[in-house]
């Protein structure tokens, strides 16, 4: 069994190497050179184990060259100076004074196609007095295993302000699972209408999006949202590399809300998120009225969204009628 684990965990840092230099170390050459020195670390560790009898110097060179390769890899900086995809050209930041902030550069893009698209950056005042909600979007293709999450700030008077954390792609660069990985992305705060962010996923990529009111009292909503806020303040000024594992859009919500929250997020389904809804529902974050089930099926908005799209009150409509998102009486705000 030791050996076993032992050569799992060889496995994993002689892959690891080899695809960091693959996809990472720029200076030492092209691609095409770089993969071939990649590919170049399993084989020679194969070599070493053929003829080098005493198995620990096998390890000693494994952990050398794995110590070399990382510190290599974490000097590579991240940059704000590329040439960025137009729908993240454009970083987003805010002056918070006490109660009145002013969010520059709110995306607000208008779709005609998920790639013909035409960007529309506004100035959005905000009065945190008058703060109600906390909603979270969860987001899935593909695998139901992997999710995206958006969360949004519902305003007095039916608005929102919608923050997606993302990877920053520049000119012709796809997103790749594999890739996310390693140091190929920075991180981006997407702030956002949820005219843009949301029906850019339900109405143009097709992807299923579920949408839940979060059981947080607004004192906890303004200290998230004033983090995330600092945050991208932080990430204009000082960029930083995107991680799937590390630092993706479900970790670092967990980052920023700290340790002062009312429940305990940390598990399993907080890396498989697509199971985020499900840890929610678990620790009483969203509504437990209702079987989980059914919650979720009701929490399905992208028949609405359709039905809503060009609508200026398209926040509005794909709550409408959704759990704990009753109309208050006489008044435009959503309830929490």
């Amino acid at each position: 069994m030791g050996r076993a684990l032992l050569g799992l965990g060889c496995s994993v840092l002689l892959g690891w190497m080899a695809l960091a230099i693959a996809f990472d170390l720029a200076p030492l050459g092209p691609p095409w050179l770089r993969a071939g020195l990649g590919a170049l670390v399993p084989v020679g560790a194969g070599v070493a184990l053929w003829r080098v009898r005493r198995l620990r110097w096998v390890l000693v060179g494994i952990l050398a060259a794995f110590g070399g390769v990382l510190a290599a890899w974490l000097a590579i900086p991240p940059s704000n100076a590329r040439d960025w995809q137009p729908d993240v050209a454009t970083l987003p930041f805010a002056d918070i004074d006490g109660d009145r902030v002013i969010v520059h550069n709110v995306r607000n893009a208008e779709y005609r196609t998920e790639t013909d698209y035409t960007v529309r950056l506004e100035d959005r005042t905000l009065d945190l007095s008058k703060l109600r909600s906390l909603d979270l979007f969860l987001i899935t293709w593909g695998s139901p295993l992997i999710a995206h999450t958006i969360m949004s700030w519902g305003f007095e008077g039916d608005q929102y302000l919608a923050i997606s954390i993302e990877t920053r792609k520049v000119k012709g660069q796809e997103y790749s699972a594999l890739r996310g990985f390693f140091r190929q992305y920075e991180l981006v705060f997407v702030v956002a209408d949820e005219r843009d962010v949301v029906r850019l996923r339900t109405n143009f990529r097709g992807e299923e999006v579920h949408v839940y009111r979060l059981d947080v009292p607004p004192a906890d909503a303004r200290r998230l949202l004033l983090r995330y806020l600092q945050e991208v303040n932080r990430l204009r000024a000082r960029p930083q590399w995107y991680n799937a594992l590390t630092e993706n859009c479900t970790t670092a919500i967990k980052r920023l809300a700290g340790s002062d929250t009312r429940r305990s997020w940390w598990s399993w389904k907080l890396f498989l998120n697509g199971h985020l809804d499900e840890l929610a529902y678990d620790i009483g974050a969203i509504d437990r009225t209702l079987p989980f089930p059914v919650l979720k099926a009701r929490s399905y908005i992208n028949d609405r969204a359709k039905a809503a799209n060009d609508d200026p009150r398209f926040s509005v409509r794909i709550r409408d009628g959704l759990p704990r998102m009753a109309r208050a009486r006489g008044s435009a705000e959503v309830t929490p």
